[in-house]
């Protein structure tokens, strides 16, 4: 999102980490979720499914000015190559904010954040204890980027990664560096990702939100962003993913 423009995503969920010490998480708890993404990011590949996004501005008396929406299918060709197709037109009646390419790249990578083997490298990673989310005890780590070059976007944030699986179910953050000049400005909000556990065993992201105010030099902006992922289907089959439900 550039100057009075801003990007997407992200109503904050604060569930603040309580230190818990029950039991400390295994020392490799870093690679170990990167193995469960990598394993989960094979599977996800084989399934086409549908992208909608919703962005909306508000304005000083945080009156809804402005906003965006678009939906897409989305699927992976053998070698794993990833095409989208709008299967909505694309609706644009922002006022300040302006999609930019970094927003739309932080859908693709940020906002589902599958942490794989290959990709663990760019991050510093730290325990942050234990949690339970939706009845499911988790392991919190947080991450973040160990150097930024020019063109990269990363996450920020924190994951938490079921106890029994290392499966990521939830994620807390913001995408990575904001992009200020003389010439421009272009903020990311802070967003969450939450995920549902498929009749697989295997969690896949359903909804990202975000709702937050950027801090504009022209003056703070409040956006809403509401991105879903849904109608998992597996590319080639008829079968739908079925998703648990959260277990109590």
């Amino acid at each position: 999102m550039l100057s009075p423009y801003v990007l997407i995503p992200a109503l904050v969920c604060t569930s603040l980490v309580s230190p818990i010490r029950a039991a400390d998480p295994p020392r490799d708890l870093a690679k170990r979720i990167a193995e469960r993404e990598s394993a989960s990011e094979a599977v996800r590949a084989q399934y086409l499914y549908k992208q909608q996004l919703l962005l909306e501005e508000f304005d000083q008396r945080n009156v809804r000015a402005g906003y965006y929406s678009e939906q897409r299918e989305v699927i992976f060709s053998p070698s794993g190559e990833r095409t989208e197709k709008l299967t909505q037109p694309a609706t644009n009646r922002l006022v300040r904010l302006q999609l930019t390419p970094e927003d739309f790249r932080d859908i693709q990578e940020i906002q589902p954040l599958l942490l794989t083997k290959e990709r663990l490298w760019l991050y510093q990673t730290q325990p942050r204890g234990e949690e339970t989310i939706d009845g499911v005890p988790c392991w919190v780590l947080a991450v973040q980027p160990r150097q930024l070059l020019d063109g990269q976007r990363l996450f920020e944030g924190l994951l938490w990664a079921t106890q029994s699986d290392f499966s990521v179910i939830r994620t807390e953050g913001r995408a990575v560096p904001q992009i200020i000049t003389k010439k421009e400005e272009n903020l990311f909000p802070r967003f969450t990702t939450i995920r549902h556990r498929t009749s697989q065993g295997y969690w896949f992201p359903q909804i990202a939100f975000a709702d937050d105010t950027l801090p504009f030099r022209s003056g703070p902006l409040r956006l809403r962003m509401k991105l879903t992922f849904s109608n998992y289907q597996r590319f080639g089959a008829d079968s739908t993913i079925q998703f648990e439900a959260p277990k109590p």
